[in-house]
C-alpha cells in the first residue's frame, strides 16, 4: 500500500477520534456542570466559570490533535 495513502487514511481516523474525544469530553464536563447550577443557582458564576476553563483546555487539546492530523496529510 502507498505511504502517502496510508498517511490520509491515518489523518482521517484520527481526526474523527479528536473530534469524538473532544465532544465525549465536553459531554461529561458539560452535564455535571449543570446539574451543579440546578441545585445551587447561586454558584453559577464560579461553576460557569471553572467549565469555560476546562472546555477550553479540551478544545485545545483537540486543536493540537487535528494539527498533527494535518501535518501527516501534507508531510
Amino acid at each position: 500500500m502507498d505511504p502517502t495513502a496510508l498517511a490520509y487514511l491515518g489523518a482521517g481516523l484520527g481526526a474523527g477520534l479528536v473530534a469524538l474525544g473532544a465532544g465525549i469530553g465536553i459531554g461529561h464536563l458539560a452535564g455535571p456542570a449543570m446539574a451543579g447550577i440546578a441545585r445551587q443557582p447561586e454558584a453559577t458564576g464560579d461553576i460557569r466559570g471553572t467549565m469555560i476553563i476546562a472546555a477550553a483546555l479540551i478544545e485545545g487539546v483537540a486543536l493540537f490533535g487535528l494539527v498533527i492530523c494535518i501535518i501527516l496529510v501534507f508531510k
